[in-house]
């Protein structure tokens, strides 16, 4: 008896691990090394593109709550996060190297999980599968599932660049963490005044972008979370002041004021040499990159590691097709798990590996599967992907608002998130026992 797993992104290896755990011989299907895509550049697994930030790390937060439900239920991923985490304010981030290579050394170690190292090209016609193949399934995969699910839709993901930390001119840029949360060290602030600011957005809407061969170039669909700057830009002067290049909450302690605009530097590594571009998620042509973001004082010398880029994201119509446990509804030994189901955000892929990893065990042990609450931010997500009753169902990351109101009406905004997060641990304790039947380990 085995489940089959396809891809060893972060929803494929946290399912093939919760399977494993559970008893049940995984055979994980993965085409790296041998082939890759245009966003990867790793031969391991669990390689992370656009940020190696997993966003907000309190527990009073979406994004935390997440986290914090998925360590209690045994993910592997947490577990290497939280050993791998990096400076980066009120968010977990990680060295991307290091995460990678230790999910990758914890799934190889494993005595029920078998690397296949090939690419897939066609459902698997023994066992129970998950499909965890991600945003960039490839063209012959993809096919397949078109027809097995009867089409998908897509929109179009972008990763920010990463520059040198000894590249960073601190003649321009300072230290610091907004409202002073988070240690000085957390961010490494690029401030602009008003001129500079204007020149910088004027020659960022007129830049030249990059060609998509794989889309209608017309009308793309481009996800809002990872929204190219340029197109933000586009949208109107002032949009960076108050999106990814807002300055609210910070000073420059060289004048003692508040800047016109600020980009945001977050760490990527342990060591500290590698810096990414918060919020510059970009389909700029790689020159005009270094010549528009070298407007920015503090990058005006910067040497970039890796430009942004923008790739295509797959996705399907899950309330027709997924239930809660992510089976397909006509085919309850067949899963889907990551970003292809609708969910938004490295972690909530990851926690959509791990609850069809554990159903799919529980299927192969002969036992009924189970549905997270939809009070539990896992849960939320789980029934959010099911039960969507929008016309035009649209990827989700973790956030109260899909969460089901409180009993009571709370006017403070941090108050009721904590009252959100203080239920969903509560009643999360009350699955817990399903959830942990049958690990062996």
């Amino acid at each position: 008896m085995h489940v089959n797993v396809l891809g060893a992104g972060l929803a494929g290896c946290e399912a093939a691990w919760q399977i494993a755990r559970r008893g049940v011989k995984v055979r994980l299907f993965e085409m790296k090394p041998q082939k890759k895509t245009p966003a990867h550049s790793s031969d391991n697994f669990c390689e992370l593109i656009c940020s190696n930030s997993l966003k907000a790390a309190r527990v009073e937060s979406a994004a935390g709550l997440l986290k914090e439900e998925m360590r209690r239920m045994g993910s592997l991923l947490m577990q290497c996060a939280d050993k791998c985490s990096v400076p980066a304010g009120g968010a977990l981030a990680v060295d991307r190297n290091d995460f990678s290579a230790m999910v990758t050394q914890r799934l190889m170690a494993h005595p029920d999980i078998e690397i296949i190292g090939r690419e897939i090209t066609d459902f698997p016609r023994d066992g129970i599968t998950v499909v965890a193949t991600g945003p960039l399934t490839s063209d012959a995969f993809a096919e397949k599932i078109i027809g097995r699910c009867g089409g998908s839709l897509h929109f179009f993901d972008a990763a920010a660049p990463i520059v040198t930390a000894d590249s960073i001119d601190f003649e321009y840029a300072f230290t610091a963490s907004r409202y002073d949360k988070g240690g000085d060290d957390a961010y490494i602030n690029c401030p602009m005044n008003k001129e500079e600011y204007e020149s910088f957005h004027a020659a960022l809407v007129s830049a030249e972008r990059a060609p998509r061969h794989d889309v209608d170039v017309m009308n793309p669909k481009v996800y809002e979370g990872c929204m190219p700057v340029e197109i933000l830009a586009g949208r109107g002067l002032d949009t960076l002041r108050f999106g990814p290049m807002k300055p609210v909450g910070l000073r420059d302690p060289k004048t003692g004021h508040r800047p016109w605009a600020v980009l945001q530097l977050r760490t990527e590594n342990s060591e500290k040499t590698l810096y990414n571009l918060v919020g510059f998620q970009t389909n700029l042509k790689f020159p005009e990159q270094k010549r528009v973001f070298g407007m920015i004082p503090a990058l005006r010398n910067a040497e970039y590691v890796r430009y942004g880029v923008m790739h295509r994201n797959t996705f399907l119509d899950s309330p027709r097709l997924l239930g809660a446990d992510y089976a397909m509804k006509d085919d309850p030994e067949l899963f889907f798990a990551g970003q292809m189901t609708g969910v938004e955000g490295y972690m909530e892929s990851a926690g959509s590996g791990l609850i069809a990893g554990v159903n799919a065990a529980r299927r192969a042990l002969g036992k009924p599967p189970v549905i997270l609450p939809p009070e539990t931010m896992n849960g939320a997500l789980s029934h959010y992907i099911a039960e969507s009753q929008s016309g035009d169902f649209q990827p989700m990351g973790a956030n109260l608002g899909i969460l089901p109101p409180l009993a009571e009406h709370i006017r403070d905004k941090r108050e009721r998130a904590a009252a959100y997060a203080k239920r969903a641990l509560e009643i999360l304790e009350s699955v817990q026992p399903a959830f942990q039947e049958g690990i062996t380990e």
